[in-house]
């Protein structure tokens, strides 16, 4: 009978720890390298060199984990703040919060799916990111002529503040992510709040098929600006479809996005944006190629910028990588004005970075 007590006892000690189970990672990447950028639209700008950080990929700190809460339920948490090498100051998104790269938590089931509210990446961003083969980073970044700011012809949100998310389970490689938020941001520098009437609301959804070496999306968003953001726009809708398919010996990706702005006085503007990319991977080398354009109209204005991208990166180790970048932006005049980018660290045709058409970048980056 004792003996019975004991291994009782002994199971029921094994099942509270398999129950209790829980992990926390800590994770980040230190990116530095030197930029260049050159050939300016505006007169009287000269070239511009830095040693800058973040090019390739976002400097950060993250923490994530987990929690097995039986059942097939677990307990989510993702925390991730930004940083600068070159100087080692915060580097703070929406307004200068300290987690404002991702901040989220939610509940995982096997069967039911993923609830995740915070801070979170779009899909749609996140979709694209992963299509581009530069990625978010180096001048030859799509978000340099499909726009990351909302007030130049935004197509692309990187992250969504004041946000729920579902993600179905995955069927035979299908699954469906839904997003909704209250309050989201219009692009990922700032934090346009709003008011209590629920200004920016943004609505996504991006059915996806991934299985070997297809990957294929179509996502949609909208948003709601209202009439207290002092952008004067109603709201703004986009359809993006994208896929890739790995040869081994090459991976091919494209994407097409269509967007309508609708502003509050005037005619809207649409923007028809779409990108073709190569990445030749051989040992510790692979070669990246891209092209992008985006045409956009309003009233009777009409613009296209047109970029061409060359990069290449080497791998010293699974952790730590060599890259360098070279693009060139070709605008004409009415592009100036319609599609914009205002990343930091582009070969970009926006004036708040001196309306930079060609750059070049290499570098360091290291994860851990």
């Amino acid at each position: 009978m004792q003996k019975k007590l004991i291994a009782l006892a002994i199971a029921g000690l094994a099942s509270s720890a398999a129950f209790a189970q829980s992990s926390v990672q800590i994770y980040g990447a230190i990116d530095m390298g030197y930029s260049h950028r050159g050939d300016s639209f505006l007169s009287g700008v000269d070239s511009q060199n830095a040693i800058d950080s973040g090019i390739s990929d976002g400097n950060r700190l993250g923490f994530k984990g987990s929690e097995d809460l039986g059942n097939g339920l677990k307990a989510l948490f993702t925390l991730e703040t930004g940083f600068l090498t070159d100087t080692g100051l915060y580097d703070g998104f929406a307004g200068g919060g300290v987690f404002t790269r991702q901040a989220v938590v939610g509940l995982s089931s096997d069967s039911m799916g993923t609830v995740l509210a915070g801070r979170m990446f779009s899909p749609q961003y996140a979709f694209l990111t992963a299509l581009d083969p530069f990625g978010e980073g180096t001048v030859g970044t799509y978000l340099n002529t499909v726009g990351n700011d909302v007030s130049a012809g935004l197509t692309v949100i990187p992250r969504l503040s004041n946000a729920v998310s579902y993600i179905s389970p995955t069927f035979s490689g299908f699954n469906v992510t839904a997003v909704y938020s209250s309050h989201g941001d219009v692009n990922s520098t700032q934090d346009r709040v709003g008011n209590s009437d629920n200004n920016n609301r943004v609505y996504g959804v991006l059915p996806r098929y991934t299985n070997g070496p297809i990957d294929i999306g179509l996502n949609f968003h909208r948003i709601d600006f209202g009439e207290d953001t002092g952008l004067g726009l109603d709201d703004l809708r986009n359809w993006t479809l994208g896929g890739s398919y790995d040869f081994e010996v090459v991976k091919l990706a494209a994407f097409y996005a269509d967007t309508k702005i609708a502003p509050l006085v005037g005619d809207d503007l649409k923007i028809k944006s779409w990108m073709v990319g190569a990445t030749v991977p051989f040992g510790r080398h692979a070669v990246k190629v891209s092209y992008n354009q985006s045409k956009a109209e309003q009233g009777s204005l009409d613009g296209t910028s047109k970029q061409w991208a060359l990069g290449y990166n080497y791998s010293l180790s699974k952790r730590t990588s060599l890259y360098t970048a070279f693009a060139q932006i070709d605008n004409d005049r009415e592009a100036n004005d319609l599609v914009r980018s205002s990343a930091a660290n582009d070969a970009s045709n926006d004036a708040t970075v001196g309306g930079y058409q060609n750059g070049f970048n290499v570098g360091v980056m290291h994860t851990f």
